[in-house]
């Protein structure tokens, strides 16, 4: 069940870093997933672990290294095009 959780969470943070940087993620459902869980490592890597908890993320710092992580993606993408 827990695992369940993560990956909702992680879902609903790269949505909505997607949603708050205006860009599309690739990959529909499992994109925002990747992004959310992935973001919630940088997040709390560069900014450490504080704010709100939810399934094993610290929601602030989680949004801000998932929206950071759909702007570098966004911008190495449009170079490529």
């Amino acid at each position: 069940m827990e695992l369940l959780w993560y990956l909702i969470v992680g879902g609903v943070i790269g949505w909505l870093a997607g949603l708050i940087a205006g860009k599309d993620i690739p990959g529909g459902v499992i994109g925002n997933i990747i992004a959310g869980i992935l973001g919630a490592w940088l997040g709390g890597e560069l900014l450490g672990d504080w704010g709100p908890k939810a399934s094993n993320f610290y929601i602030l710092p989680a949004l801000l290294g998932a929206i950071m992580l759909v702007l570098v993606l966004g911008a190495i993408v449009r170079s490529r095009r």
